[in-house]
C-alpha cells in the first residue's frame, strides 16, 4: 500500500485528543467500538454493509483514506484520547471542492461510551480550523437529521449556522431522509439564524 508523506505526517492535536488517519493496526479498536456502539450509531448513519465490521472492509477503508489524502479529495481522521490512546470516534473532511466553490463537507461519529463528553466538539473545531488554514476553503458544510438534537447543538457550539433543509438528502438506515444543513464560513458575516 502506498503511504504518502502527507498521510504519515498528518496529525491534529487538541487539548485531549490526537486526530490522525486510520492505520491497518487500528482495526480491533475500530471494530470493537463500532460493534458496541451499533444501536447508538445506526439511527443516524447509512445502512451498514453486511461486511461492515470485517478486517477486509476495514482494509478497503484504510486504502480509500490513503488514496483520498494523497489526491487531496478527503481527509478521514480517527480520534484518539491522549491520556490512554483510546479510539473515541472519527471525523472526515470529504468532497473537497476547489475553484469557485472552495468548500468541504464534514461528517463524524463518536462511540457511545464517549458521547457528550466534549470530544467531538474539540475534534470538529480542530478540523474546521484545518480546513480553513491548510485546505484554504471558505466553507465547511455539515448535515444531520432534523431530530438529531445532539448533533445540531454540537454544530451550533462549533460556529456552524443553520442554512435550511435538503429534501431526501441521504439514505439513512435504508431510507431517503431530509437533513438540516449547516455551514461554518471562514469570514462569517451572517447574524444568528433561526434553526427550525
Amino acid at each position: 500500500m502506498f503511504w504518502s508523506a502527507e498521510y504519515r505526517s498528518l496529525e491534529l492535536s487538541t487539548e485531549r485528543l490526537v486526530l490522525r488517519p486510520p492505520r491497518l493496526d487500528d482495526f480491533e479498536d475500530w471494530s470493537g467500538l463500532r460493534r458496541e456502539s451499533r444501536a447508538f450509531l445506526t439511527p443516524w448513519e447509512p445502512r451498514w454493509a453486511p461486511d461492515h465490521l470485517t478486517r477486509e472492509a476495514f482494509k478497503r477503508r484504510v486504502t480509500w483514506a490513503a488514496r483520498s489524502i494523497r489526491e487531496k479529495r478527503a481527509y478521514p481522521l480517527f480520534l484518539f484520547r491522549k491520556r490512554d490512546g483510546a479510539l473515541v470516534g472519527a471525523v472526515t473532511l470529504d468532497n473537497v471542492r476547489r475553484g469557485p466553490s472552495m468548500a468541504v463537507t464534514v461528517g463524524y461519529w463518536v462511540g457511545e461510551r464517549y458521547a457528550r463528553r466534549g470530544y467531538m466538539k474539540e475534534a470538529l473545531n480542530a478540523v474546521r480550523d484545518f480546513a480553513f488554514r491548510k485546505l484554504d476553503v471558505s466553507r465547511v458544510e455539515a448535515a444531520c437529521l432534523p431530530e438529531n438534537q445532539a448533533s445540531r447543538r454540537l454544530l451550533e457550539k462549533c460556529a456552524f449556522k443553520y442554512e435550511g433543509v435538503a429534501q431526501a438528502y441521504l439514505q439513512i438506515n435504508g431510507r431517503w431522509r431530509d437533513h438540516v444543513l449547516y455551514a461554518a464560513l471562514r469570514e462569517d458575516r451572517r447574524g444568528a439564524t433561526d434553526a427550525r
